[in-house]
């Protein structure tokens, strides 16, 4: 064991030392601004860094700023987001921009309690947005971090909140009160560089010497592998055209995908062929008969635990649907661009705009 492997001291500067050297340019890292940063660290809960660069960049020319994301409708909000997954990250940015935006004069607060009262404000996101745009010195717990110091810690189990309080235990002589935005973008950095879930580069980690899990020779098994085990779905939808129009459908405000559209059809039930679920979906929400029913395209995706395999039906009606006035439209292909739609739906659209491009060049 080295005289300094202990060292808070030694251990601050070998890591800031190493992130002055190694951070990536990142657009959000070239502000202060703590909107920028807060819809950074907000896009990039359950999602890459990689994925998230093309839509943060849309999200500030759309909403600039607080204010403009306060007065956005909603559909607009989640049309903008549409891709990024977990929507409800998306709907509490809006909520929150709004309560910020009524009670403290557009301006996020800087205490605690009052942050983590807002919408979406985890003890994550509270902490990110005030150590890293205000500099307090409040560590930030992400899935980077648990494992980085899972392993100079030695710790075996999942890296999940359960073992947050032992680990925030373990960084407090280490972390710093000066610094903090720094030291926190640091540690989440070697996470997401060097410390990988797999083939970890511990040979080029400047922690290696604090780390129990290198000294071990066995890093890769902690944490624990999560076993991420999916549901699979099959579901068909009718693609019904109308004077040049497609019908689509709200989904519920509540739930799953909460407030995105989608064409209207549903799950298949055990025992039914696909035809016979979308004839028995149709009526349920329709309530017609479908006619003449007619493969176009089998998509795949996969949302929270569910892998669904999408069956897309050009078909037409017996009868008028009866519709809502709330819940459905008739939309022309090109105006389908202005709804927010789940991945799924947004394959098939992508796929009936090539059709019709193929069919003009004709």
């Amino acid at each position: 064991m080295s005289r300094n492997e202990k060292d808070p001291a030694t251990f601050r500067k070998k890591i800031l030392r190493w992130y002055e050297r190694h951070a990536r340019e990142l657009l959000w890292r070239n502000s202060r601004d703590p909107y920028k940063i807060w819809v950074s660290e907000v896009m990039l809960q359950q999602t890459t860094v990689q994925a998230v660069l093309p839509y943060y960049q849309e999200w500030m020319k759309t909403f600039p700023d607080i204010e403009s994301l306060s007065r956005a409708p909603s559909q607009k909000v989640l049309k903008t987001w549409q891709g990024l997954g977990y929507y409800q990250r998306a709907k509490n940015l809006h909520k929150a921009s709004k309560i910020i935006v009524d009670k403290h004069q557009g301006l996020i607060p800087q205490d605690y309690d009052e942050l983590r009262d807002l919408p979406g404000f985890g003890p994550y996101i509270t902490a990110a947005v005030l150590s890293i745009a205000f500099d307090r010195p409040f560590p930030v717990m992400d899935a980077n971090v648990r494992r980085v110091l899972m392993r100079i810690m030695g710790a075996r189990g999942k890296a999940d909140a359960k073992m947050d309080q032992k680990l925030l235990s373990f960084l407090k002589p280490y972390f710093p009160q000066k610094k903090a935005a720094v030291f926190n973008q640091a540690l989440m950095e070697l996470g997401a560089l060097v410390c990988r879930p797999k083939n970890p580069s511990c040979l080029l980690c400047p922690l290696s010497d604090f780390c129990q899990a290198f000294k071990d020779g066995n890093p890769e098994v902690i944490p624990r592998p999560k076993k991420r085990e999916y549901r699979k779905i099959d579901a068909v939808v009718a693609v019904v055209e109308k004077n040049g129009r497609l019908l689509i459908q709200k989904r519920p405000p509540q739930g799953l995908l909460a407030d995105l559209w989608e064409f209207p059809g549903g799950k298949r039930k055990t025992g039914e062929t696909l035809e016979e679920t979308l004839q028995r979906e149709i009526m349920e929400e329709l309530q017609s008969q479908v006619l003449d029913p007619k493969l176009l395209i089998k998509v795949r995706h996969a949302y929270t635990q569910y892998q669904v395999s999408l069956y897309a039906f050009q078909c037409r009606l017996a009868k008028d649907p009866n519709l809502s006035k709330n819940r459905h439209r008739w939309v022309t292909l090109p105006g389908l661009r202005d709804y927010p739609f789940p991945s799924g739906s947004a394959k098939i659209i992508k796929f009936l705009e090539q059709r019709a491009k193929a069919k003009k060049q004709i």
